[in-house]
């Protein structure tokens, strides 16, 4: 008892190790992300300082930019001043073309230097353009890598602050709970230190209690044996031949599961019977019509031989329903039901060994009657292969009920042979027969499936009649009933299995089987005696008075000083009974004038009942002949025969027909006339068809009625004998009756005369009582 508390202590060490292990990792990571941020924040400073270097030489550019720009106008200024003032020169050059010569070697000269200094400028200005383009479109791309550096490295802070974060929550969400832990940890082991100080208490109070009761239990079992040995002559418990005829304990509950059981299993027995009933005369009915139909032609030797054993069906099928019958009225709530009791299960036993060799003695025309069929010239191959699917099925079936006969038959055998099966291989057995049924269910959903597709197939043979059509629907209904009948019995016998196999061990005490029959029988007529005898114990004994009433009636009887109090009481109670008696003479004077009423009134309703059955039997027989003749005569009403015309008829011609000569139009009118003629004698004809096939009908119903009418008045004279009967027996009824309440009016009468005999006995009591008190008072005023 102390081994549990350093498992725990253990336990505890063992999770703050694991907790400070953690802590570790934990610190060890977060020093490493703390050391990546503060790189990362570093990478970022740099970055942005560059990126103010950049902007400030960005600025310096675009002012360099600004200040060339305001250069290039001046120059373009200066280069249209000095355009105006050649044009001028030129305009003063036509007045004077002397001065002109003198002076154009000036202007030339200026004009060739200012060129020189315009082109150099125009260079200086387009070298700065390029400079600035470059300059600008390298910024472009430095601003934009940097851009995206400083997005990728804002991306990558924000992550690892997510992380950082989560690792913090993390840490701070484990240290929390292993704190938690740890506070549950200890709290557990104090209460299992607590419990271990209580069971050591316990084991030492269980260890004192267990001596004392070794002890006791010593002393008495040293009593028992000596009184065993002293007063017990023979323990037939020793032996099991004399422990088989105890009669051990009666289980009602389980009598009647098992009745209730056997009820189920007798339903399914029933529908199973039906459904092999109807699937061997509908099979039957199915050889004598194809392949080749019996009304038509002459059938094989080898069909008919077959359809005559089929026709010997119920002889065989029957018995198995009145088998399982006789095994439920075997089972009742006063028997023991074991399986070496249940001696009804060797006649359901011997049925299914007689329906196992009906199927033996049809299986091989089956299936040579299928070959036939196979052989003849209408079955296709798709027919063909559902034949032999058919062929095998047949023989998987008689096989399934081959096994279920054999486990069937041991099963008998403890009750005949006991022998002949060992207890241990009842739940082997049982077992057994639950897989036999599952199989025979999956047979017949196979035998099912494959005789619905051969009959899709042979409704499409052109020899197809509505009665081979008619006849393998009603053989696939039988089927379905067939396999819905199995599986119910082996879903029934599955989910009742354990049932089965644990009731087995209900039996003598202290014994695991019976060994005979004759055993199981002799404690069957013990157990009867038996009930006999407790129900003798259970009657109630006589009233009688109590021993100390008796003793104080005695007592009052032998005092001779009776107080003057008693004696009131006495008086007082017999005044009492004499009120009670006189209430009850009143009640009978009347329960007799109730009595004589009704003998009256019954004497009167006898008479006019058996008047009125008279009256309406006569009736009855005088209505019967009027309504038949009433419905001969609306019968013979319709049937009048009709005035028929001839088979021509006239042929009517105006007077535009007898004028016109055409020969052809003359043809053409004939023609028309006999199509409609013939036209109205077919709808004749086809009239006098349904009326035929009517009156047929009626004739058909009018015989019934006629034979329902002979049975009416068969029926009708044997009520009359039965009324003359009942008549008869009502007098002697009533002869009997007025003479029981003669009798019980006399009896009412003498018991009237007894009651004013003992109402005049205690009056004279009374008085006597009454003059006994007055004397003893005279007595006691004497003394």
């Amino acid at each position: 008892m102390t081994e549990p508390v350093p498992s725990v202590f253990h336990c505890c060490k063992d999770v703050s190790c694991i907790g400070s292990c953690a802590r570790k990792k934990l610190r060890a990571q977060n020093q490493v992300l703390k050391k990546g941020v503060v790189d990362e924040q570093a990478n970022s400073a740099s970055l942005k300082e560059q990126l103010k270097m950049k902007d400030q030489s960005l600025r310096k550019m675009q002012q360099e930019m600004d200040s060339l720009t305001f250069r290039n106008q001046q120059l373009a200024k200066r280069v249209e001043l000095l355009q105006d003032e050649l044009a001028l020169s030129e305009a003063k050059g036509k007045k004077n073309k002397k001065s002109a010569e003198s002076s154009s070697q000036l202007s030339q000269e200026q004009k060739s230097v200012f060129n020189e200094d315009l082109q150099k400028k125009i260079e200086e200005n387009e070298r700065l353009h390029i400079l600035f383009f470059e300059a600008d479109e390298q910024h472009k791309r430095l601003e934009a890598e940097l851009r995206t550096k400083l997005e990728i490295l804002e991306m990558d802070a924000a992550q690892h602050q997510a992380v950082v974060d989560s690792l913090t929550r993390k840490y701070t969400d484990t240290v929390e709970k292993l704190q938690n832990d740890k506070a549950k940890l200890e709290i557990k082991s104090q209460t299992l230190e607590r419990e271990a100080k209580d069971c050591r208490l316990r084991t030492e109070e269980c260890q004192q209690q267990l001596k004392n009761l070794q002890a006791a239990l010593g002393s008495r079992l040293e009593e028992s044996l000596c009184i065993i040995n002293e007063k017990v002559p023979f323990n037939d418990t020793r032996s099991s031949r004399y422990n088989a005829l105890n009669v051990p304990l009666h289980n009602r509950r389980y009598q009647l599961k098992l009745r209730d059981l056997a009820g189920q299993a007798l339903a399914f027995v029933q529908e199973l019977v039906t459904a092999l009933l109807n699937f061997h005369t509908y099979t039957e009915q199915k050889v004598q019509i194809f392949p080749v139909d019996s009304a038509t032609d002459t059938i094989t030797p080898l069909n008919q031989k077959f359809s005559q054993y089929l026709h010997e069906n119920a002889s065989y099928v029957r018995p198995l329903e009145e088998g399982m019958l006789h095994v439920f009225e075997s089972i009742t709530e006063d028997t023991v039901t074991v399986l070496e009791t249940a001696v009804k299960l060797k006649a359901f036993s011997e049925h299914l060994a007689s329906y196992l060799g009906f199927l033996r003695k049809i299986l091989p025309y089956q299936l040579k009657s299928l070959e036939e069929e196979c052989e003849s010239s209408l079955c296709t191959a798709a027919l063909r292969a559902r034949n032999m699917e058919l062929h095998r099925d047949m023989k998987r079936l008689t096989a399934v009920f081959e096994k279920l006969h054999t486990y069937v038959s041991l099963l008998v055998l403890p009750s005949t042979k006991p022998e002949g099966l060992l207890r241990t291989n009842y739940n082997l057995v049982f077992t057994n027969i639950a897989t036999s049924l599952h199989g025979f269910h999956d047979i017949l959903k196979d035998i099912s499936k494959h005789y619905s597709q051969k009959a899709t197939l042979e409704q499409d043979v052109p020899t197809a009649t509505q009665k081979l059509i008619t006849t393998n629907d009603c053989i696939l209904s039988s089927l379905v009933a067939l396999t819905n009948g199995a599986g119910k019995i082996a879903s029934f016998f599955s989910n009742n299995l354990d049932h089965f196999t644990t009731s087995l061990s209900y039996g003598p005490k202290g014994e695991a089987e019976f060994i005979s029959p004759l055993s199981a029988e002799c404690m069957l007529q013990y157990k009867k005696k038996a009930v006999a005898y407790m129900k003798s114990l259970r009657k109630p004994c006589a009233d009688s008075v109590p021993y100390e009433e008796a003793l104080a009636n005695r007592r009052v009887l032998l005092s001779s000083t009776e107080s003057r109090e008693g004696l009131a009481q006495q008086v007082q109670q017999s005044l009492e009974k004499i009120a009670k008696l006189e209430q009850e003479k009143e009640h009978w004077m009347l329960e007799a004038q109730l009595a004589k009423i009704k003998l009256e009134k019954e004497n009167q309703r006898l008479k006019h009942s058996l008047s009125g059955h008279l009256t309406e039997t006569i009736q009855e027989h005088s209505a019967l002949p009027n309504v038949a003749e009433q419905k001969e005569n609306a019968e013979r009403s319709p049937r009048e025969p009709m005035k028929s015309t001839s088979l021509i008829g006239m042929l009517t011609v105006t007077a535009d027909n007898e004028k016109a000569p055409d020969v052809e139009s003359r043809e053409d009118l004939i023609k028309t006339h006999y199509m409609a003629r013939i036209a109205e004698l077919t709808s004749h004809l086809q009239l006098a068809d349904s009326k035929s096939v009517h009156f047929h009908a009626e004739c058909r119903a009018l015989v019934k009625r006629l034979s329902l009418a002979e049975k009416s008045k068969e029926s009708l004279t044997e009520e009359l004998k039965l009324a003359g009967q009942n008549i008869s027996r009502l007098q002697d009824e009533l002869m009997t009756t007025k003479r029981s309440y003669e009798d019980q009016l006399s009896m009412m009468s003498d018991h009237l005369c007894s009651m004013n005999e003992t109402l005049t006995k205690q009056r004279e009591e009374i008085d006597t009582l009454k003059m006994a008190s007055k004397g003893n008072s005279k007595k006691n005023k004497n003394r």
